[in-house]
């Protein structure tokens, strides 16, 4: 999503800088070889609570120090220090709509011939607003790629980094100029992976199946969480496994998941119709339950969320 407008601050190496200050030459890039982590969190906002909750930001800086790590970037900040730079950040910036935190991290001063290993790490935190997709019901129309998702042995989808994601664009771009929503990406050995920037389920004989992570696929965070509140509270039955691409055809239901996608149901893929065409009852209940957890209308998953403001309005 495009920023619509600046935010106040943003937050780089531990310190808040006004958002017009916080410029980057544009030597210090890298442009070509880049090496860039990145993760894409949410904080929803719940006008009737006026507080402002934070989705799983410990899980998202525990995944985003692992990128770091198979980067070999230098780690200066814990997932502590990163979850409390988000809180502060929030707060600074007066924040009481939905918003995206957008951490990256990324090689500060590297050269393609010598000093990779020796490149300084700089981290920067920004927010945006964006508009919810929850309680809303799309239907997708997904195409299977043409384009081959990448491997563990080429850039690891384990990695989530800007160049692995050129992979996901390609797809992306194809399934648009073809007329569809999303595509549907398949491994060298031809099983369904995942989506661009979200992870799949299917819904066969009334269980919840997925991917294995090692299929080639992120490791979701909202995947595990799906996973997890289906076996705890909704009694769905579910499972982790290799998904062929005619599986995708005689699917009872198909939706997408992820911090971006949410939970967003598929009607359609290579215009076979999925069960009704309309979005199924798992999907559904998936989608509310989701919805009532990130809104702090579910108190059951309390730790998964962090509230930023600590009394009623509270600012900077």
């Amino acid at each position: 999503m495009a920023i619509t407008r600046p935010s106040p601050y943003v937050w780089i190496d531990g310190e808040l800088i006004p958002w017009d200050a916080a410029t980057v030459h544009v030597s210090k890039l890298g442009w070509s070889t880049m090496g860039a982590v990145f993760e894409g969190i949410s904080a929803y906002w719940n006008p009737e609570q006026e507080q402002l909750y934070g989705l799983q930001f410990s899980e998202h800086y525990a995944r985003l120090l692992n990128s770091m790590k198979l980067m070999r970037m230098e780690q200066k900040f814990t997932v502590g220090d990163l979850v409390q730079a988000s809180i502060d950040l929030l707060r600074a910036n007066e924040v009481r709509e939905d918003v995206r935190v957008r951490p990256l991290a990324y090689h500060a001063d590297g050269t393609w011939f010598g000093g990779l290993l020796d490149s300084a790490t700089s981290v920067v935190i920004t927010t945006a607003p964006f508009t919810s997709s929850l309680g809303t019901e799309p239907k997708l129309r997904a195409c299977v790629s043409s384009w081959d998702r990448i491997s563990d042995n080429q850039l690891s989808p384990r990695v989530k980094c800007i160049s692995n994601y050129q992979n996901s664009r390609m797809a992306l771009i194809e399934a648009s100029m073809r007329g569809y929503d999303q595509p549907i990406l398949l491994n060298t050995q031809g099983k369904v992976t995942e989506g661009p920037a979200s992870c799949l389920f299917i819904v066969r004989n009334g269980i919840a199946i997925t991917p294995s992570l090692t299929s080639g696929i992120l490791e979701s965070i909202t995947r595990q969480s799906i996973l997890q509140f289906c076996r705890d509270v909704l009694e769905i039955p579910t499972m982790e496994r290799e998904i062929d691409r005619t599986e995708l055809y005689i699917a009872e239901e198909v939706f997408f998941c992820g911090t971006g996608a949410e939970v967003r149901g598929v009607v359609s893929v290579d215009d076979y119709v999925v069960g009704s065409g309309e979005i199924g009852p798992i999907t559904t209940a998936i989608e509310s339950y989701y919805h009532d957890i990130v809104r702090g209308r579910e108190s059951r998953y309390d730790h998964w969320r962090v509230p930023v403001y600590s009394r009623v309005g509270q600012s900077r």
